[in-house]
């Protein structure tokens, strides 16, 4: 296993811990493998009788799950991205039985750290970005086929990318002279064309992440895995969920406090939302990680962790 696989640090792994409230017998889902950390965490704090699904679409992570926890009956490793865990539970019996999903979203540590993923724009390498490279346009055949105005709206909508419209307008006059398909190549593209640079982030950082979201489709497919993993839990489960993007972060907040909010029923009907119980809580607040955790992993910085617990099923999700 290569070495930067096992050099990944899960973010925010004793507030994840506490916020699911691990079950020694209980069934869990990780909907982001990833490389593991949360995954080998959770079945640390797991008995004989507990379980773990794990989920991702990355076939490499697909893969060091397979290695890493080879012989471990508790836990089982799923290829496909987590809008598809209703699907998974339903599958093995285990729909609206989960004790805990946890949702650990943006792009990890090993990927970005791996040049030929084309996530970085540090290093030189070819520009994919997709999560799941056998699947979809890579951030190049997009690129390389987009409209002006579809790209500008992309790093507005995604990437809150001031200068969206220069940035698209040189990307199209760049492309008609030669291809972009090279990380460097499209960060240099980006950094000639932001006139005022920001001393504490790389012009390239809002624009890679921007079409990062859009070649995954990233926020399309994030509230119908919010939907689907509260409709999945037991009474007392828990659904944690780590974001690192304001925009990912906004849908999770206004999801979670409606459901906390439970059933709104219109004022002029005799019984009152008041009266009306809700299936679900919030559980503390927004999460952030520590000068400590900032210290030791960087990358933490924009985390935020939100937790939701199940308190009844008396309405549907």
């Amino acid at each position: 296993m290569a070495q930067v696989e096992l050099d990944h640090q899960p973010v925010l792994l004793k507030e994840v811990l506490q916020g699911l409230a691990v079950k020694p017998a209980g069934i869990y889902l990780d909907g982001t493998f990833s490389r593991g950390g949360h995954a080998a965490a959770i079945l640390a704090q797991l008995g004989e009788q507990g379980r773990l699904i794990a989920m991702d679409q990355d076939p490499q992570a697909v893969a060091v799950a397979t290695e890493r926890f080879a012989g471990d009956s508790r836990f089982e490793i799923v290829q496909g991205n987590f809008a598809s865990l209703a699907e998974v539970c339903a599958a093995r019996g285990i729909a609206g039985k989960l004790d805990g999903v946890l949702l650990d979203l943006g792009v990890s540590s090993p990927q970005l750290d791996d040049a030929t993923r084309g996530f970085s724009f540090m290093k030189p390498g070819p520009l994919d970005m997709r999560m799941n490279p056998t699947a979809g346009l890579s951030a190049a055949q997009w690129l390389a086929v987009a409209d002006e105005k579809e790209i500008a709206d992309v790093l507005w909508q995604f990437g809150e990318e001031r200068f969206s419209r220069r940035i698209a307008r040189n990307i199209v006059s760049t492309r008609q002279q030669m291809p972009i398909g090279d990380t460097l190549q499209l960060a240099e593209l980006i950094s000639s064309s932001v006139p005022k640079k920001d001393k504490f982030k790389h012009p390239a950082t809002r624009s890679f992440q921007a079409i990062r979201i859009y070649v995954n489709q990233e926020l399309d497919v994030l509230p119908r895995a919010l939907a689907a993993s509260a409709d999945m839990l037991a009474v007392k489960g828990r659904l944690a969920v780590i974001s690192f993007h304001s925009l990912e972060d906004r849908i999770i907040k206004r999801f979670m406090r409606d459901m906390a909010r439970g059933p709104q029923i219109p004022r002029h009907l005799p019984v009152q939302p008041a009266e009306v119980e809700p299936d679900f809580r919030l559980v503390g607040k927004a999460i952030m990680p520590g000068d400590e955790e900032l210290a030791r992993n960087p990358r933490a910085r924009s985390s935020v962790l939100r937790v939701l617990e199940r308190c009844s099923r008396e309405h549907t999700t």
